[in-house]
């Protein structure tokens, strides 16, 4: 039997030599590009111990400005998450309905907020809060970075909702119509829980964005999150590169550690699936036969098998 792969021909001599000399020639332009790049900050006076040192000798560079910075990433991403996930539930759900007045609208409010930039929701926002309401202007600027992550993320959740639903079997609902389900009961109870888990993958990656744009509202609209802490740093200590380098691991692990908690909790979910559903053994039978809960049990347990009773 020849060795083929599903998708292509399995490679020959000539193509595995071939390939040898690619991730070499790769490898090659890889640690030539790092050299360079290594070799340039360094006659830039961009490694000197003197750039990195304040984040390691000096505390109020976390104190005064990194750590605030990324208590505001969290309170504005927290925020957002947990407004828009339940709205995007909901709207995902009304795309769904079967009356046209709850879907039409669900839709109409989707594909328009959709469609916006999340910077020019943003800015409508803040604009809004300044002319129409009574909010301080101290804390108008989270209320513009939250608005504008809710309403963008919420209609993209919408749509991950709409298709993890679509992407079930049609035999699932089916089988719940005809045991007698409501409709809001077949999406709460059948539907949601089995999507749920082919959902997640997506649901985390947006709440991945949502963290990552936070800094939008740092950037025009001064809200005081954790990338804004940058300009901050550079102008007491004039380290721009140290400190973009520094946020940017802090982004990385805040990212990280959501997407682990997410692939814990997926893997649970899965795992509380496959243990689902309790296996009537010999010993429980004859324990519910002899309470009476197994109908026609009782009389064979208690008569002795029918006929022979006396």
């Amino acid at each position: 039997m020849s060795n083929l792969s599903v998708l292509y021909d399995a490679p020959g001599p000539r193509a595995r030599r071939r390939n040898v000399y690619y991730a070499i020639g790769f490898l090659a332009v890889l640690v030539g590009g790092a050299w360079w790049l290594v070799s340039t900050l360094q006659d830039k006076g961009q490694l000197e111990w003197s750039q990195w040192e304040p984040f390691f000798t000096d505390s109020r560079v976390w104190t005064t400005f990194l750590l605030p910075g990324l208590e505001n990433t969290l309170i504005a991403a927290g925020l957002s998450m947990a407004i828009a996930l339940p709205l995007g539930a909901l709207l995902g759900i009304g795309r769904l309905s079967d009356h046209w007045w709850v879907r039409v609208p669900a839709g109409a409010i989707v594909e328009f907020f959709r469609a916006i930039p999340v910077l020019l929701l943003m800015l409508f926002a803040n604009e809004a809060y300044a002319l129409w309401t009574d909010v301080d202007r101290s804390v108008r600027p989270l209320y513009a970075v939250v608005t504008g992550l809710v309403l963008y993320n919420a209609s993209v959740l919408a749509e991950v909702v709409r298709a993890g639903v679509l992407s079930l079997p049609k035999g699932q609902a089916d089988a719940a119509r005809a045991v007698g389900m409501r409709k809001g009961q077949l999406m709460l109870y059948v539907l949601l829980p089995q999507a749920v888990t082919a959902m997640l993958p997506a649901i985390v990656s947006q709440l991945v964005v949502i963290v990552k744009d936070t800094a939008l509202g740092g950037a025009l609209l001064g809200y005081s999150e954790l990338l804004g802490s940058v300009g901050l740093i550079d102008g007491n200590y004039a380290n721009l590169l140290a400190a973009f380098a520094v946020v940017a691991v802090l982004y990385i692990v805040l990212n990280f550690l959501l997407t682990s908690f997410a692939s814990w909790l997926e893997g649970r979910i899965r795992r509380g699936k496959r243990s689902t559903g309790a296996v009537l053994t010999t010993d429980m039978n004859e324990e519910m036969a002899m309470a009476g809960d197994v109908p026609g049990a009782t009389d064979g347990a208690a008569g002795g098998g029918g006929p022979g009773r006396t």
